[in-house]
Order: structure tokens, then sequence, then C-alpha cells
């Protein structure tokens, strides 16, 4: 067995979250690499070493989510996503030829990529599925199956899957609950660690002098295009909460902040900027996540992955639905199952949302228990290092 293997590793991922999963686990990796992200910029590759990026860059409008309605499904078909997917579908048989072994991180879709191109370039193939979890099945009962039928293979892996994920040399999962599910079905599944953690930045910088002692709200408006619909709702609730400092981790540029009527934004420099009305005065931080993340004392999301890290820290999150691409009220619904007493979901109202962080920050043993059930779903970080070790074994086999 070569312990320095000269073939490198091909990866597929598509999704924000998945491309920074992905990204993350070949940094852990250290060898050479193909990279190719099926949805968005795939900026998380950027500057990680030995890493290729292949592929075009491809901007859907509904953010990766085709099937979260027939709007978003008609948008992408519009915006040429047959014709793009028939792309990648050749750029990834090129590119495992020439491999050591095939990584998918994402849904049964990049699976169905990543299995025909390890099969055609006969090489062993390793999934990362970490958007599936036994717990979207907790109380769901036939009818609300029937209700989220658009969604039905994002609550559970469908026989498709199930299919293309046994000819996996190991299926990583999110949770042991979802892991013993894969096995009975014939899987080679492992649960090692939360993803969702594992790519939690650490603090970028100190917020000390912002919060200044006081209780701190995390606003996470997310990376999709919810957060035009949502930032207003957030900041006019944080406008209610006196004696609150209200910190918003803002994941695009300055130019998309769109602000509730009367609001007015002021650019301080590429870091941060202040969103004020109605008597508030919020910053809007850039590149902060971690640093926000780790000072908030309850958190207020429109967000996948986000939320699912600020449970996992032990922080209440409070939710609202929006009109979508991504955080609709089935999604909401979906990860409400997931997280359980971590996450609460209200309407989409300022004074909804702002009474429900008060009452929160009112209750500390409704906070403990939110803690608890985040801390146990979403579990600890230390998944990736053992899925790069996973991978390095197979490339020095090759």
């Amino acid at each position: 067995m070569n312990p320095f293997p000269s073939r490198p590793a091909f990866l597929v991922s598509n999704g924000t979250a998945e491309d920074l999963i992905g990204a993350r686990l070949l940094g852990h990796l250290g060898t050479g690499a193909r990279a190719l992200p099926l949805v968005g910029a795939g900026r998380a590759y950027t500057g990680v070493p030995d890493v290729t990026r292949l592929g075009e860059e491809l901007r859907l409008p509904s953010g990766g989510f085709p099937f979260g309605s027939a709007a978003n499904l008609l948008a992408d078909l519009r915006a040429g996503l047959v014709g793009a997917s028939l792309r990648q579908w050749r750029d990834a048989g090129r590119a495992a030829r020439g491999a050591g072994a095939v990584v998918v991180v994402g849904d049964a879709y990049a699976l169905m990529v990543g299995t025909l191109a390890a099969r055609g370039a006969g090489v062993p193939l390793v999934h990362v599925q970490p958007l599936l979890s036994a717990h979207y099945l907790e109380g769901l009962g036939v009818r609300g199956a029937l209700s989220e039928l658009n969604a039905l293979g994002a609550n559970l892996p469908m026989p498709y899957e199930l299919r293309l994920a046994r000819g996996a040399r190991a299926v990583f999962v999110r949770d042991e609950g979802t892991a013993r599910h894969y096995r009975a079905r014939g899987v080679r599944a492992r649960w090692a660690g939360s993803f969702a953690l594992d790519v939690l930045p650490p603090p970028e910088r100190d917020l000390s002098a912002l919060t200044g002692g006081r209780p701190a709200l995390a606003l996470l408006p997310g990376s999709r295009e919810d957060h035009r619909e949502s930032l207003p709702v957030m900041l006019r609730a944080a406008a209610r909460l006196s004696g609150v400092t209200a910190l918003v981790a803002w994941a695009h540029g300055w130019d998309a902040v769109t602000l509730p009527g009367g609001w007015a934004l002021t650019v301080e420099d590429d870091r941060t900027a202040w969103a004020r009305g109605e008597g508030a005065r919020v910053p809007l931080l850039r590149g902060a996540f971690g640093a926000v993340a780790r000072a908030a004392d309850v958190a207020v999301g429109t967000a996948g992955t986000a939320n699912e890290q600020l449970a996992g820290l032990g922080v209440p999150v409070v939710a609202f639905p929006t009109g979508g691409p991504q955080y609709t009220a089935g999604f909401a619904r979906r990860q409400g199952r997931l997280l359980g007493d971590a996450l609460s979901v209200v309407t989409p109202d300022p004074e909804a949302v702002a009474a429900e962080v008060l009452a929160l920050l009112r209750d500390p043993a409704r906070r403990s228990r939110a803690a608890v059930a985040g801390l146990g779903r979403v579990g600890a970080a230390g998944a990736l290092p053992v899925i790069a070790a996973e991978v390095r074994g197979l490339l020095a086999a090759s």
C-alpha cells in the first residue's frame, strides 16, 4: 500500500453548506484533489491548497431548491438547469478518470452524479449525507407525510437513494439514529460527529465592545435569497427589544441589504455596516459568523446550517417561515422536528418574534431545555477528520 497516493480525490458537492463541508474535508485530507460544486460559485474551495475547482458556475433562481415549489422548478428550468446538468455529468465523468476515489457531499442528486462518475472510472465512492435525519420522521405520520410530498425525499432516503448508497464503500450521516436507519437497509453507514459544528469557524473578532455585557441576539438571515424577506422582520423585532444587543451575521454584499421602510444603512467598512431605524442601531457584520454565534444568548434564524450550528452550541433559536426559496413553512416544520426544543417557530411578524425572544431570555429553565435538545440532536464535532482518514486509505490503496 502506497502511503503517498499519486492519484487525487474527486469531490462532488451541491449547496452552500455542502461546499463548506467539502472544502473543510479536503483541508483535512491534505492531498491533491478536484472539486465540482454543482450549485453556485463554490467559493468555499477558493484558497484550499492543492484543490482544483472544476465546472461552470451554476446560479439557480431557487438557490439549489428546485423541488421546494413548482415556481422554483420552473424558474430553474428557464435558467438552463437541464443543459447545465448534462454538462456537469460530463465534467464529473472526465474528472473521475485518473482519480483514486470519488467523494460526494450532498443529496441523492449529487450521489447520482458521483455514482455514475465512480462507476465509469472504476474507483471507490464515499458519500457524506449531511441533509437527511431520522429525526425528520418524528411525529410526522401519514397525514404529515402526505402534506410534504414535495419534501418526501428530504425527510428520509428514497429507495433509489438507498440503492445508490449501497454501492458506496462508506456513507457518513448526521446522527446515529440515521445511521441505524441506513444500516437496516443494507448501507454501510456510520456516524462520526456533527458536520455542522465541524465547519463552524472560530471567532473572527472580539465583539465585547458591541455587546457591552448585555444579552446578545444573533440575527441569521442566511445565505439564500430568503434574507430579502427575513432581514426586515428581524430588524424590526430587534427594535422592540430594549436592553438586548442584536448582531446580524451577514453573508452577502452591502448592496443586497433589504431594510424596512424608514430605515437607513451606513457602511463603516467592508466588514461592518449599521442599520438604523425605529430608534434602533443594529450592526451587520460580514465574515464574523463564528464570533456572532459564540456571543449569542438567543438567535433568530431563517437558515439551514446556521440554525443547526447555533442549536449545537446550546443557543435557543427562534425561526419564522418566508416565501422561500429555502426557509418555507414546510422547511421550518422539518427543522423543528430535527431540532426539537432547540427551535421555536413563530409567525413572520416583528411583534411575535420579539415576544418569543423575550420569553426565552426571561425563562432560564426553557433555555436550558433548548440547550440540552440542541446539544443532543446536533452532536459534537469531529466527523471530518474521520472521513478524511477513510478517503486517504482508499487513495493509498488505489
